[in-house]
């Protein structure tokens, strides 16, 4: 990822050295994000469970609801919290950018998630009656705060460690994001755990304890190796950027601009199916996919892991194809509609699923159905994800790739909020009906797609050129998770 324009702004301390290569500063952000992506995805993948317990829902006066009511609610509690999730971000940046920087930004988002997650723990048994749900609201609405503060903000911290035309940036982003990928593993595996064998609020609880050890590590260790890195906000220190006239948009701007735009539109296809993951698909391992391993149940939030590993499995495979293609390397519209394409074949696997269990409520459906469309979806997230954010910074005009960037996150969070939509879908229409919709929609978006690539291409009006220089740590990129995990690279 390369900085727009240059830029003039510390530097890591020498004195700290270096690891693998790297500044030492890298392997503290790695840590920081590492401990924050567990608790995150930890408490993500058991939260559709939390809401619908019969437990939580009596002591938040959902009591009378059917289960399909009762679902319906949960799910749209998590699609405005993933939308906002993504939203959230857009001021996080801009308040680093322009007053606090990124340090402080990130230290206080962190406090707010950790203060959410212990209010997500809160024993109720220890509440007044009448208050565990307005408990809720305050545990997510410091969540959401929380993370758009630190989201956009730790990984720009990661390019600004190194000087304008370092190479050593594409690397230290795959050794960054390899942090995200074992925070969502480590998460699922232990909160997931924890949630479902134990106690859901133990498990809050415990995620927020993960996003303490992550704040203690940024706290102790920062200023040994970033030094005066992101301690002042970036508009202090360009201030010439700011005052630039801005002159009217060229036509190829706007051509530009139009591809954003419409590959934007598609994105919203892709991630609304892709972010079934933590609703509706969450629900179906829950109730109705056996799950026995032996003689031992599987917790369902444990096979959302199956993304990450096979991230961290097929990005270097994936990365390679493309650098072995050469000159046939499809470009960014091509590998969208790839995206696509295989989302819908991911739910082809769940229609497969859903006709095993038919209309009973006795028969389960096998694990490695979902296995198989976790699997179908995360090569699409590696066909699409690598290029979203790249995409944006290569064809927005300079003057107006944050705003631009913006934009980008609200598609991703719109696309949230329409992921709850699908969801509720499972419960009055069925889930072979729903997920037979999204397989059929997410195809068609895809050779609609296709179809119109060129045209695409022609508006890029070469932004996209093959780089003249390919380098090995080509083939182990790994940040295709860049996109969904709202990075910002500067």
């Amino acid at each position: 990822m390369q900085d727009p324009e240059p830029k003039a702004g510390p530097q890591p301390p020498e004195a700290a050295g270096t690891l693998l290569g790297h500044p030492k500063g890298l392997f503290v952000l790695f840590g920081t994000e590492m401990w924050e992506r567990l608790s995150y995805y930890g408490m993500r993948g058991i939260f559709i469970f939390y809401l619908t317990q019969a437990t939580t829902a009596n002591e938040f006066g959902w009591g009378d609801l059917s289960t399909a009511e009762l679902q319906s609610r949960a799910l749209g509690y998590l699609g405005y919290y993933m939308m906002l999730v993504y939203l959230t971000p857009i001021f996080g940046g801009w308040i680093a950018d322009n007053l606090w920087g990124q340090r402080r930004c990130i230290l206080i988002g962190g406090v707010l998630m950790m203060l959410g997650l212990f209010a997500l723990g809160f024993p109720h048994d220890w509440l007044p009656r009448g208050s565990q749900l307005p408990m809720l609201w305050v545990g997510l609405g410091l969540l959401i705060s929380g993370n758009g503060f630190f989201k956009p903000n730790i990984s720009t911290l990661v390019g600004d460690l190194y000087k304008e035309g370092d190479k050593r940036r594409d690397s230290a982003y795959t050794i960054f994001y390899m942090g995200i990928n074992l925070g969502s593993i480590f998460g699922y595996l232990l909160i997931g755990w924890i949630g479902e064998k134990v106690d859901y609020q133990l498990a809050f609880l415990t995620a927020g304890i993960g996003m303490l050890l992550g704040l203690i590590l940024q706290i102790t260790q920062a200023d040994r190796y970033l030094g005066d890195i992101g301690r002042q906000p970036s508009a202090k220190l360009n201030p010439a950027r700011e005052s630039k006239p801005r002159s009217p948009l060229t036509p190829e701007e706007r051509d530009r601009i139009k591809v954003i735009l419409i590959l934007g539109a598609f994105t919203v296809f892709f991630w609304a199916g892709f972010e079934q993951a933590a609703g509706s698909m969450n629900l179906f391992a829950k109730n109705h996919t056996d799950l026995t391993v032996g003689n031992w149940e599987l917790p369902a939030s444990w096979l959302q892991m199956v993304n990450p590993v096979f991230i961290i499995i097929l990005a270097p495979i994936v990365a390679s194809i493309w650098v072995g293609l050469g000159d046939r390397e499809p470009r960014s519209p091509a590998k969208f509609s790839l995206g696509l394409i295989f989302l819908g074949l991911g739910f082809v696997s769940m229609i497969g699923a859903a006709l095993q269990i038919g209309d009973t409520e006795t028969i389960k459906a096998s694990i490695w159905w979902l296995i198989a469309a976790y699997i179908l979806h995360t090569i699409g997230e590696l066909c699409l994800s690598p290029i979203g954010l790249s995409m944006v910074t290569k064809l927005s005009p300079l003057r107006y790739v944050s705003f631009m960037m913006g934009l980008w996150f609200a598609f991703i969070g719109i696309a949230n909020k329409g992921a709850a939509e699908i969801g509720q879908l499972v419960s009055t229409s069925g889930p072979l009906a729903t997920f037979a919709g999204v397989a059929i929609a997410a195809i068609t978006a895809g050779i609609i797609l296709f179809f119109i690539r060129d045209k695409l291409v022609d508006w890029m009006h070469g932004a996209e050129q093959k780089h003249s220089e390919i380098i090995q740590t080509a083939k182990e990129e790994i940040s295709i998770t860049a996109d969904h995990e709202g990075t910002r690279p500067r």
